[in-house]
């Protein structure tokens, strides 16, 4: 994405520039398909990855809600947040806290459809594959409320207690990644890791994180221009053949050789900077009355939805 100065349009690369053409024409009607390349549709993969993070970084610095809040206040209510949502046992209570993750988002201006495609896409593949066995009466005890099969006569199937310990765990999972997903969607990942080397977290911890996150993207930009080359060098159509996989291998070492050379290129860098191991930000963070009435309020949230899980669990 090219720079720009404050108050003219962000230039953003054209979608239909990032996505192979199925055939003569784009929408694929007229010509003969042709076969998709795993390379290409990873490539491709990378190039929406890298701009979905620059939407990421664009969406942090706006004047939202959430993005005014000190990041220490942010992550340390996180915390409290996650704990006191893990102790619930009330769908109820858990409905309440992703219905107030859905408004914290309105109000840092997030897209709602963009927010909640990031917590479903993933809640459902992973946590509702991990607890799907719970729910069959094989698992656990109870009544059948939908037969799948008869074993010596007797029904077998999803029971009601399985369906809302599943239910139960799917809501604790999505609520918390709701949370976790609006911390970094609201603040720049520079704040963020300085945030949590103010709160205490270790060193190492911070620079692991903070730079695995920066060269990912270098690294996967360059096996994206690698790729863009070698293409640009070929005649004719692209084969799916060994001569496709040998480039994979290939790639794969040059890769890691660049990123060991790399790795030493830019500890020398920070070294000669000064560098000690302590994430710095230019701006100063400032605790200022809003951000203890925040924190005030992530307590006093804490404290109801444990308290309302109490009252309704009687």
């Amino acid at each position: 994405m090219t720079a720009v100065s404050e108050g003219q349009p962000r230039v953003r690369t054209p979608q239909w520039l990032l996505q192979p053409e199925l055939a003569m024409c784009p929408c694929g009607c007229i010509g003969k398909r042709r076969k998709g390349s795993y390379l290409e549709k990873t490539i491709t993969g990378v190039s929406g990855l890298l701009q979905q993070v620059m939407f990421s970084q664009d969406v942090a610095e706006q004047r939202g809600l959430m993005q005014r809040v000190d990041p220490r206040v942010k992550v340390a209510g996180l915390v409290v947040l996650l704990v006191a949502t893990g102790l619930v046992r009330n769908l109820a209570v858990l409905a309440a806290c992703y219905a107030a993750t859905l408004a914290l988002a309105a109000a840092s201006a997030l897209p709602i459809w963009f927010f909640v495609k990031r917590v479903w896409l993933f809640v459902p593949i992973f946590t509702g594959i991990m607890v799907l066995p719970a729910t069959l009466s094989i698992v656990s005890d109870g009544p059948v409320v939908l037969t799948l099969w008869h074993w010596h006569g007797q029904p077998e199937g999803f029971t009601a207690q399985g369906l809302t310990a599943a239910a139960l765990v799917v809501s604790r999972v999505a609520v918390s990644i709701s949370l976790v997903v609006l911390l970094t969607l609201t603040t720049p990942w520079n704040r963020l890791l300085a945030a949590l080397r103010a709160i205490g977290v270790p060193k190492m911890f911070v620079l692991v994180i903070g730079m695995a996150y920066r060269y990912i993207f270098l690294l996967l930009t360059t096996v994206s221009d690698m790729f863009q080359a070698r293409k640009a060098r070929m005649i004719g159509a692209t084969k799916h053949d060994k001569g496709a996989r040998a480039f994979v291998g290939a790639t794969a070492g040059a890769l890691i050789g660049k990123a060991h050379h790399l790795s030493e290129e830019v500890h020398q860098a920070m070294t000669a900077r000064g560098y000690r191991g302590d994430a710095k930000t230019l701006e100063r963070f400032r605790f200022t009355v809003a951000d203890a009435a925040c924190a005030a309020t992530v307590l006093a949230a804490a404290v109801l939805i444990i308290g309302g899980d109490r009252f309704l669990g009687r």
